[in-house]
């Protein structure tokens, strides 16, 4: 499997430091992209402070990832240990092959769950399950 070594994303990002090298990359979309930078340059601070990042690209390579920032201002680059991307996907729940209960089924959970709850209920949900293994 090959990973993507370029990611291009666009914002616009909100930059908050976290301390010692450590950024966040947050758009103010609920369905955008965050960005965790891992031992960013210490010029970071100096670029990211006054910047409204409009896309941000980020290039894996073997020594770290080279992350280079669009702002109002221009292209600023940028060096940082390790980079990762959380990507929301709104849809992801859609597409999976989960079951689907009908009608009776979820009456049939809805009544072993009230069963549980009531005190000795489960004793009884044991004792039916038996009867009914026995016939």
């Amino acid at each position: 499997m090959t990973a993507a070594t370029r990611r291009e994303l666009p914002g616009p990002f909100a930059a908050h430091e976290l301390g010692s090298g450590l950024w966040h990359l947050a758009s103010g979309d609920r369905a955008g992209a965050e960005i965790y930078l891992i031992g960013a340059d210490p010029g970071a601070a100096r670029i990211m402070r006054d910047a409204n990042l409009a896309v941000v690209a980020l290039e894996w390579r073997d020594p770290g990832v080279l992350v280079t920032l669009n702002s109002s201002g221009g292209p600023a680059l940028l060096h940082a240990r390790a980079a990762l991307v959380h990507e929301p996907l709104g849809q992801l729940y859609q597409s999976l092959p989960l079951a689907r209960l009908d009608s009776s089924a979820r009456r049939f959970w809805r009544r072993v769950f009230w069963l549980v709850r009531i005190p000795g209920g489960r004793h009884l949900l044991r004792f039916l399950a038996r009867r009914r293994r026995e016939s």
